[in-house]
């Protein structure tokens, strides 16, 4: 079926979803430092779920991935058992609406960055305070990054997040506070680094040093006590004492043992059984 400029494809099962989604797809939207936008001719396929994501994807989707753009052939595979599924099409709508307007190559973690930022997905950020990892300040630098955002889950998790910050970062560091004057540059042809250094007054590895840092400081230990991970430093600590109480108790209750006889079973017997009556 087509909805505007985008062709939707799906199963029988799913063509009223993708019908829905196309729709949404064809909008107009604003998107952060490009401005609003159409989406432009795009093929937007609804699969039921991971194995047929993997199979028209030639293995391009990690085993937890909910979607893939192909931003050179202008087309969107998305499964319909994802859990916010709006959202994560407006994810891949990002990752597209970057690509047509940005003519250079830009770095990963920015291209997954910039699109989780315009999609709104703030809950990552969140999910960073309560990454233990992050706390003891295991913060990866941008290629490391690169790397983790294709890796498990678990680590792709906060790589989505740490990717976020860093995009973020990029913005707080224009005097304007935006991202519009780096994409501006880029839609103009400019090299990524070069626009970087243009933008925010910093090389590429002052940068990263200076988002680590920063990244360190926000996501402190006393943050994740508050964010919620003294709980599971009581419950751990509520499971130790528990251990620990058992094992004294057990210790406790053996030596009360020591010294005592239980009387043969005869005797035993005996003495519970009542005297025959005269």
């Amino acid at each position: 079926m087509r909805v505007g400029q985008v062709t939707a494809v799906a199963w029988p099962q799913q063509l009223e979803l993708a019908a829905n989604l196309a729709r949404r797809a064809n909008d107009t939207a604003d998107w952060p430092g490009l401005g609003r936008r159409a989406p432009g001719a795009l093929r937007l396929i609804v699969v039921p779920d991971a194995r047929r994501l993997d199979s028209l994807s030639q293995g391009r989707a990690p085993v937890w991935g909910a979607a893939v753009a192909l931003p050179s052939a202008r087309v969107i595979l998305l499964r319909a058992d994802a859990d916010d599924i709006y959202a994560t099409l407006r994810h891949e709508l990002a990752h597209l609406t970057l690509h047509q307007a940005v003519p250079v190559r830009v770095p990963l973690w920015f291209d997954e960055g910039y699109a989780a930022w315009a999609a709104g997905e703030w809950e990552r950020l969140g999910a960073l305070e309560l990454n233990l990892a992050v706390v003891r300040g295991a913060v990866p630098d941008l290629r490391g990054l690169d790397g983790a955002l294709r890796g498990s889950a678990t680590s792709a998790d906060a790589a989505y997040a740490l990717a976020v910050s860093a995009v973020i970062e990029l913005a707080r560091r224009n005097p304007s506070g935006s991202i519009a004057p780096l994409l501006q540059r880029l839609m103009a042809g400019h090299d990524f680094e070069a626009s970087v250094l243009e933008t925010t007054g910093l090389t590429m590895s002052q940068f990263e040093r200076g988002w680590q840092r920063r990244v360190r400081q926000r996501y402190s230990l006393a943050t994740w006590l508050l964010a919620g991970g003294g709980w599971g430093v009581v419950a751990l600590s509520a499971w130790v004492l528990v251990r620990v109480r058992r094992r004294a108790d057990r210790a406790r209750r053996a030596a009360l043992d020591e010294g005592w006889e239980l009387p043969p079973e005869s005797a035993a017997a005996s003495e519970l059984d009542p005297a025959p009556e005269r």
